[in-house]
């Protein structure tokens, strides 16, 4: 099967900006991207004064609009990226339904972003957050500042890894987004202290330095073998106390994409995201990658 790569595109500015990241990465791939358009046509419309649905005008201008979208888009994605395998297309079912579909045939999707604002468009509050929560797909998510990892600095990718819920999908797919770029790869791990330094009024410098080594030392060790398979890959290693959440969100200022993981779990009240996840998809200014681990 050919690797495909999925965009959702609703018109915002951060969804063209995905579009564009998502172009790009398809070139860099070989893969070819298809974009889709989430909208349902009502053919019939509520007079509230008369109480009555009547049906709505054939000639639409927002039913138009939704059919050229995406077919427009790629238009212009081919113009501007020669080489690139495009298709679009206009799916009359809700959002969450059409990505999820989508991206279960796919190697990766990509979506718009407003950071704080949540993801834009017509993955607003919980739709983007259920794309997000329950595709078994890695999902990309796009800023529309973004739009060019050229106005970037530095080249690097950063990874955001939790030793005690590591995942070799994880780990891989940070690799070869950096081997794929050209690109260092600088890795994150937040530790914590044990609890009995919450108990004890003060720490000990020894101790802590210890832990600090320890934790070090086991970060090398999960690194190590994927060193040998990307030994074009420059490795940074950053063992942190607390959270690793502030931290990605600082080197992201640089960074061509911050690379996280989330587990398959479900909690009493529906999916999860994690917070160091949650974090960075709300506060990182380069794009980040979202892979899903057991």
């Amino acid at each position: 099967m050919s690797r495909t790569i999925v965009v959702g595109l609703d018109g915002s500015p951060e969804s063209l900006a995905a579009a564009d990241w998502a172009a790009r990465e398809a070139l860099r791939t070989d893969a070819h991207l298809r974009v889709v358009h989430a909208w349902q046509w009502h053919p019939y419309i509520y007079a509230p004064l008369a109480g009555v649905a009547v049906p709505a005008p054939q000639d639409d201008p927002q039913r138009e609009w939704a059919e050229r979208l995406p077919h427009e888009t790629a238009a212009q994605l081919a113009a501007v990226h020669p080489g690139l395998s495009v298709s679009a297309e206009r799916v009359a079912e809700q959002p969450v339904t059409v990505l999820l579909a989508a991206a279960e045939d796919a190697e990766l999707l990509v979506l718009g972003s407003r950071g704080l604002s949540g993801v834009a468009g017509f993955l607003t509050g919980s739709v983007g957050q259920a794309v997000v929560a329950r595709s078994r797909t890695p999902i990309v998510l796009v800023r529309a500042a973004e739009g060019s990892e050229d106005v970037r600095e530095s080249r690097h990718v950063v990874l955001g890894l939790d030793l005690e819920h590591s995942d070799t999908s994880v780990i891989e797919f940070a690799f070869e987004a950096a081997a794929r770029r050209t690109a260092d790869l600088r890795v994150v791990h937040g530790w914590s202290l044990p609890p009995y330094y919450g108990y004890s009024g003060a720490t000990d410098a020894v101790a802590e330095a210890d832990l600090l080594a320890e934790a070090q030392r086991r970060l090398t060790d999960v690194l190590h073998p994927w060193r040998e398979k990307f030994p074009c890959v420059q490795v940074h290693e950053q063992a942190v106390v607390g959270g690793a959440g502030p931290h990605l969100v600082d080197a992201s200022r640089d960074a061509e994409l911050v690379v996280v993981g989330r587990r398959h779990r479900q909690t009493p009240v529906g999916t999860h995201i994690g917070p160091v996840t949650q974090a960075v998809l709300h506060h990182s200014t380069a794009p980040v990658a979202v892979v899903p681990h057991e």
